[in-house]
């Protein structure tokens, strides 16, 4: 009886995956707009594709559901992940296992003190050349031309190898030697960071955390987790993840996401959550100007609604609800907020802020249950 579960699991699979295989090209679907029954086939195709991969994902990383969630929806949203948690939680595996599935060129970088930029982005060597005899200058890429960037301990750099990732993340390509040369598309940076060991590390600039889509933290297993950890690591052979989707199918499928409508209403409220992180704004709520120093710049709005727009559509909604943006907001907006002297010294971190902002800023009167509706059909 498993054995038959089993293969009709696969069998869907193989279904999904063809189906996400047949998505048209961009051009075809802009010639379509018209064609509902396409439209929704597309759709569908895209929520299938998502829980392949999570079950592609999930064969490897044991529990860490939001995690991953968040992850793929980031990575589908063409944006990059900042991984903080404490050593062995899994954040170097989630990586890694992605790349598998994704099917796309994997590289690691490790951040030491000594790493240095050329580490990174490849540098200028001089060679012989056999034909002519003569010495020509030679590019050697570094790892940073791959499509999928694991900045393994990003902290433990010093600022200047951090920031010869900035271009590459906000700019998709990389200059050496007076010369911009692209990197290939898509193109994501996954960073991990451990938040509790400080010594010997180099925070992040607001400039680099800003560039990332998301922050997830990654928490502690549970009891059951842990235990199936050990089954999976000591009893048995670890399994490996198979290769789902390829780089040409996750550009289709983040246009597709792009296509998402965001309700009037349900904008006006991101940008209110996002002006009431500025100190002096008046949509910001009494008695939370004590706690923000610097608010969120427009990147971050943009972060909410391309996460929120892939939320909504593997939920199978065609425009973005509150709760989509409720979602989103958390990851979106914890690296963005810098916290005064008074909220550091009373424990209140960025994400009790966060929540409290997504309590107290209100959705505009008369609206909140007609978005609600409106998105949940």
């Amino acid at each position: 009886m498993a054995e038959s579960r089993s293969g009709q699991r696969q069998a869907a699979d193989a279904a999904a995956i063809e189906a996400a295989v047949a998505m048209p090209t961009a051009e075809a679907f802009d010639a379509g707009l018209d064609d509902i029954a396409s439209v929704q086939r597309r759709c569908a195709a895209f929520r299938d594709l998502f829980t392949v991969l999570r079950r592609e994902v999930g064969k490897v990383v044991v529990g860490q559901d939001q995690v991953v969630e968040q992850t793929l929806v980031a990575l589908l949203a063409n944006g990059h992940v900042l991984l903080e948690g404490v050593p062995g939680l899994g954040k170097t595996l989630l990586v890694r296992t992605l790349g598998e599935a994704l099917s796309l060129p994997f590289s690691r970088i490790q951040f030491t003190p000594d790493l240095m930029p050329s580490d990174i982005t490849g540098t200028t060597v001089v060679v012989d050349d056999p034909t002519t005899g003569r010495r020509r200058f030679d590019y050697r890429p570094g790892p940073i031309f791959a499509q999928l960037v694991l900045a393994d301990e990003i902290n433990r750099a010093t600022p200047k190898s951090q920031a010869a990732l900035l271009e590459a993340m906000q700019e998709r390509s990389v200059s050496v030697g007076g010369v911009t040369r692209p990197l290939a598309s898509p193109f994501f940076v996954m960073a991990t960071q451990n938040p509790i060991e400080q010594e010997g590390t180099y925070p992040l600039p607001e400039a680099q955390l800003d560039r990332f889509l998301l922050k997830i933290v990654v928490p502690y297993a549970t009891r059951e987790e842990v235990g199936r950890i050990l089954d999976r690591t000591t009893r048995s052979a670890s399994q490996a993840a198979r290769p789902v989707i390829d780089g040409p199918r996750i550009l289709q499928a983040q246009r597709l996401a792009r296509r998402i409508v965001v309700p009037p209403f349900v904008q006006d409220w991101i940008v209110r959550l996002v002006l009431s992180t500025h100190p002096g704004s008046p949509h910001m709520p009494s008695g939370l100007d004590n706690w923000i120093a610097v608010g969120v710049s427009p990147r971050g709005a943009q972060a909410i609604v391309s996460t929120a727009k892939v939320k909504a559509l593997i939920d199978g909604r065609y425009a973005v609800a509150f709760a989509d943006v409720e979602w989103a907001a958390l990851p979106a907006l914890r690296q963005r907020i810098i916290r005064t002297f008074e909220a550091e010294a009373d424990g209140i971190d960025t994400d009790e802020i966060v929540r409290r902002l997504l309590q107290r800023v209100p959705r505009g009167a008369g609206l909140a249950g007609g978005a609600d509706a409106a998105g949940a059909r």
